[in-house]
């Protein structure tokens, strides 16, 4: 009954208050998605095999020759494997955009549907311990949430409850946004930048997963795999919603 009623009252809202795309802004019909319309859908690039087994970045043309893949070559993981869900380009771009700048919390359902529809995406995320990747204070204080803690609940949810999280990181100096950094600097400005959270143990028998938003060069993931590392970690890999 309860469930009955939330999706009365959705349909209602949705009636007065239509759903508008968040890469066009036009209005969004029912499709797969709730918040990318049909137009806006085939620009969405979801991950398929064959793709890099340390960033999830699929293979095209050259790079599937030789397995060279020239997003991580330079990266020396902390790691073992990595996964990503879709592309961040077109309509990937701008959901993630919209949860992680813009307060658009109301994506995570559709950020859940893909995460199933990337192959082989759910069964990497069953059994394993989510942690996600932690932002600063300051940081968490002016976003008033960490867009990875969100990704690793919707990532359980994705699983339907196979899988849990764990806030196990803290990030401990407040760097500058990373994103216009290319992968040697990043590096330098990640270095001491996480810790264990207090009173963390790692379980050497456990198999844990960072999680991040989108992976770009790697150095904020294999950042936090180092400690978990260092901690006692023996089975870590790391996924990600979007690359690019």
């Amino acid at each position: 009954m309860k469930t009955a009623a939330r999706q009365f009252v959705r349909d209602t809202l949705e009636v007065i208050f239509p759903r508008a795309c968040v890469a066009c802004g036009d209005k969004v019909e029912e499709g797969a998605l709730r918040h990318v319309c049909t137009r806006c859908t085939p620009e969405l690039h979801v991950v398929v095999p064959p793709h890099c087994s340390t960033c999830g970045h699929p293979y095209y043309g050259e790079m599937l020759a030789n397995r060279l893949c020239t997003h991580c070559e330079a990266l020396m993981p902390h790691f073992g494997e990595g996964k990503t869900a879709i592309l961040l380009k077109g309509s990937g771009r701008a959901l993630v955009h919209a949860l992680k700048y813009h307060h658009g919390l109301h994506v995570l359902e559709d950020v859940v549907t893909l995460m199933r529809r990337a192959p082989g995406y759910v069964d990497f995320l069953v059994g394993k311990c989510i942690v996600p990747v932690p932002l600063h204070p300051r940081k968490l204080r002016e976003r008033r949430y960490n867009q990875s803690l969100l990704l690793a609940e919707a990532a359980v949810r994705a699983t339907e409850g196979r899988a849990v999280v764990a806030e196990l990181l803290v990030r401990s100096i407040d760097t500058l946004s990373q994103t216009h950094f290319d992968r040697e600097t990043r590096q330098q400005n990640l270095r001491n930048a996480f810790s264990l959270a207090a009173g963390v143990v790692i379980n050497p028998a456990q198999h844990y997963l960072l999680i991040d938003d989108v992976f770009t060069t790697g150095s904020t993931l294999n950042a936090c795999a180092a400690v978990l590392r260092k901690a006692g970690a023996v089975n870590l890999d790391v996924v990600t919603f979007g690359h690019g």
